[in-house]
């Protein structure tokens, strides 16, 4: 196999890797709009800590929140 042949193969392997990774990226997105949307009503006292621990693990308020539930459902699921 000559050099130019070599590299040939080694760029579709890398076109194969784009593409599973568009493939991939396109189900999380997909599963990340499926999300289930809620009203969540917060004291301001509550919201204000749930800000400043947000920003100390560098994640949204959301992202927050999401963690700070799933974390509760995993514990009382053990």
């Amino acid at each position: 196999m000559d050099r130019e042949e070599a590299l040939r193969e080694r760029l579709e392997r890398i076109k194969a890797l784009e593409e599973e990774v568009r493939t991939r990226e396109k189900a999380l997105k997909d599963k990340e709009s499926a999300r289930k949307q809620i009203v969540l009503r917060l004291s301001p006292g509550l919201w204000a800590d749930i800000a400043k621990w947000a920003d100390e693990d560098f994640r949204s308020i959301n992202g927050q929140i999401e963690y700070i539930l799933t974390d509760a459902v995993n514990r009382r699921k053990r």
